[in-house]
C-alpha cells in the first residue's frame, strides 16, 4: 500500500511558493533554535594556532574555556546534526505531500526532489571548498537522493526502513564514526601553499569524503526518514493534538542528551582522562544519544511553538521562525560571517581564540542573521538562497 497524503488537491504540477500564512510556526522555531546549535558547534572548527591534547581539544584553554566547551558539549555538540536530519526529512515529506496534492505522480515527485538533491550537494560542495570544510548541506543532499524513494511508501513500509537503516548505522556505522572522531581531528596540511588555496583543497576533499562515507555509513539516512514519518505524524504542525506525545519525548530525549553526552563533557572539562578503548565507547554514546536528543529538542520547539501560539509570528518566536523560514540563508551566512573572520586565509581572528570567546563568535553570528531575517521577513521577501534552489529546482515559472 502506497502513502496518500491527505491535502486538498491543486492544480496539476509543482506547487506554488508555501505562503506565510500557509506556514506552520513550530517548524520553522524549530529550524531557528537549530541554527544557533549549528554555529555553536561549527565554531571551534574555525579556530587555528593551537595544539591539540589526546582528545582532540585545543590546547592553552582557561578554566572558564574548559567549563564553556563542557557545557557546549553536554547540550549541543552532536545534536544540531541529527536535528538537521529530522528536519530536513520532515522538509521533503512536506514538498512531496504539496506535490501529490496537486496530482503529480510518484515518478513526477521523484524528479524535482531528485533534482533539488543534486543542487543541495552542489551547493554543500562549493560551501566546503571556498568557505567551510565542515559542510552539512552535502551529504543531507546525498541522503536525499535516496530518501526520495520513500516518499510513496506506506506509514508501515517507512518504519521499515527507518528500522532497518537504523540498524545497520548502530552495528556498522556508529563504530566507524566513534573511532574515526577519535582520531587526530586535524584537516589534511598541504604545506607551502598560500592559506586559502589550502583551504580550497581541504574543503573540496572533505566534501567528497563526507558525502561517500555519510551514504556507505547511513549516518543520517533513519533520522531523514524519522523526519518523513514525523511530518505524517502531525506532531510538528499540529502540536496541539499531540501534546501528551510531544512531552514525553521531550522529557527522555532531555534525559538522554544529559546522560549520553555526559562522559565526553566530563573530558572535555578535563575531570575524567579515559584510555582510548573507553574514549571510543563514549563518543559512540554521545553520537547514539545524539540522535534521540535531536528528536526530544525538535519536539520541545514544538511545545513551545504551542505555548507562544498567541505571538504568532511577532516578537521573540516570530524572530525565530523569519530563521528557520531562511534556514538555508541563515546557514550559509553563518561560514560567510564566521570564515572571513576567524580563519587563517581571512582577519585569522581565530588564532589561539579560546573555547568561551568562539561560542561568543558564534552566539553573535546568529544574532546578526536573526537581524537580517527580521528585516527580510518585515520586507516581505525570502532568502535569496532559498529563491535560487527553488528557482532551480522548479525553474523559473516556479520561482
Amino acid at each position: 500500500m502506497t502513502y496518500a497524503p491527505q491535502v486538498e488537491a491543486g492544480p496539476p504540477g509543482p506547487p506554488a511558493s508555501i505562503s506565510k500564512a500557509e506556514r506552520s510556526l513550530a517548524p520553522d522555531i524549530a529550524r531557528g533554535g537549530m541554527l544557533l546549535f549549528i554555529a555553536l558547534a561549527n565554531v571551534p572548527i574555525h579556530l587555528w594556532g593551537m595544539g591539540l591534547d589526546q582528545y582532540n581539544h585545543n590546547t592553552g584553554q582557561s578554566t572558564a574555556d574548559h567549563v564553556a566547551l563542557f557545557i557546549e558539549q553536554l547540550v549541543v555538540a552532536d545534536r544540531s546534526r541529527p536535528m538537521f536530519a529530522i528536519l530536513y526529512g520532515f522538509g521533503i515529506a512536506v514538498m512531496a505531500s504539496r506535490m501529490f496534492a496537486r496530482g503529480l505522480d510518484a515518478k513526477g515527485v521523484r524528479k524535482v526532489l531528485r533534482r533539488r538533491s543534486w543542487w543541495l550537494i552542489a551547493f554543500g560542495f562549493v560551501h566546503a571548498t571556498l568557505l567551510f570544510f565542515g559542510d552539512i548541506l552535502a551529504p543531507y543532499g546525498a541522503t536525499g537522493l535516496i530518501a526520495l524513494f520513500f516518499v510513496h511508501l506506506s506509514d508501515k513500509a517507512l518504519k521499515r526502513w527507518i528500522w532497518g537503516s537504523g540498524a545497520y548505522f548502530v552495528l556498522i556505522g556508529l563504530p566507524i564514526l566513534a573511532f574515526t572522531f577519535t582520531e587526530n581531528s586535524a584537516p589534511p596540511a598541504f604545506v607551502g601553499l598560500p592559506a586559502y588555496v589550502q583551504q580550497l583543497l581541504t574543503g573540496s576533499l572533505a566534501s567528497i569524503t563526507v558525502i561517500l562515507v555519510g551514504v556507505l555509513l547511513a549516518m543520517f539516512l533513519p533520522l531523514v526518514a524519522a523526519g518523513m514519518m514525523l511530518q505524517r505524524s502531525g506532531w510538528i504542525d499540529h502540536p496541539e493534538d499531540h501534546l501528551p506525545q510531544l512531552k514525553k519525548v521531550f522529557v527522555t530525549g532531555m534525559v538522554v542528551n544529559v546522560l549520553s553526552a555526559l562522559p565526553v563533557a566530563l573530558i572535555a572539562l578535563g575531570a575524567w582522562e579515559p584510555s582510548k578503548p573507553l574514549w571510543v565507547a563514549a563518543t559512540a554514546l554521545t553520537l547514539l544519544g545524539g540522535a534521540y536528543a535531536g528528536l526530544g529538542y525538535i519536539c520541545g520547539f514544538a511545545l513551545l511553538a504551542h505555548r507562544l501560539r498567541d505571538f504568532g509570528r511577532r516578537g521573540v518566536p516570530g524572530a525565530l521562525a523569519a530563521v528557520g523560514e531562511r534556514s538555508l540563508t541563515s546557514y550559509l551566512l553563518q561560514s560567510i560571517i564566521m570564515a572571513p573572520l576567524l580563519a587563517a586565509w581571512g582577519l585569522g581572528l581565530g588564532e589561539g581564540m579560546g573555547y568561551l570567546a568562539a561560542f561568543g563568535v558564534a552566539f553573535g553570528t546568529w544574532l546578526v542573521t536573526v537581524f537580517i531575517t527580521v528585516g527580510l521577513d518585515k520586507a516581505g521577501k525570502r532568502g535569496p538562497f532559498e529563491v535560487v534552489l527553488r528557482r532551480l529546482t522548479y525553474g523559473p515559472k516556479r520561482s
